[in-house]
């Protein structure tokens, strides 16, 4: 495995995994590169969600590939924005009306305590069997004004207590060694290893 699809088109995503996956010679090809249409996501779970793009982008590409689904929840929300978190505010996408949607909706609470969810399906082919699945999961809470210019979606809004920073405040390596994304990229590639998929 050298050329892996990657069923997104969010350029925050692409770095992340890239920048995790090349150490193993994997090259992480968007799956615009193969004219991939994007994959409709009804399902109310991160991972109905994430199996149905690793299966679409690799039915459409002929490759293997990998999906992320992931998205914020917050605990007084009850999981919300969860995902919807892309379109928490509605269509078109927007990070501004969604962080502006998001402290609307916590005016006034005091409980703040949020993570972020990440998780991650890789399929050898469409049909696989056995998809492998990773997990992440980033721990913070949301404060009301935003801080940093890293990062995207809503990191400028999440703190994060053992920096005592925001997720846009981290740099790329440090967001990396402790966020959702970073988590599950890890425990995907141990298991892709564990199961002589990758070197």
């Amino acid at each position: 495995m050298s050329t892996l699809v990657i069923a997104s088109g969010n350029a925050g995503k692409l770095r992340e995994i890239g920048r995790i996956l090349a150490p193993f010679g994997i090259e992480a090809v968007p799956q615009s590169a193969f004219n991939v249409p994007d994959c409709p996501e009804p399902h109310v779970t991160f991972v109905e969600n994430c199996l149905a793009k690793a299966r679409h982008a690799s039915r459409v590409s002929g490759l293997p590939a990998l999906a992320d689904d992931s998205g914020l929840c917050v605990d007084a929300l009850g999981g919300a924005p969860g995902v919807q978190s892309a379109r928490y505010a509605g269509e078109p996408k927007s990070d501004v009306r969604n962080n502006a949607k998001l402290i609307a909706d916590l005016k006034d609470v005091p409980e703040r305590r949020a993570h972020y969810t990440c998780v991650m399906v890789y399929v050898r082919h469409p049909d696989d069997p056995e998809p492998v699945i990773a997990e992440g999961h980033w721990h913070g809470e949301i404060i009301d004004t935003p801080r940093g210019d890293h990062g995207f979606g809503y990191d400028p809004y999440f703190l994060v207590p053992q920096f005592g920073q925001t997720g846009a405040e981290l740099d790329e390596d440090s967001k990396n060694s402790v966020s959702h994304r970073g988590q599950a990229l890890r425990d995907l590639v141990s298991k892709l290893k564990a199961l002589g998929r990758i070197g």
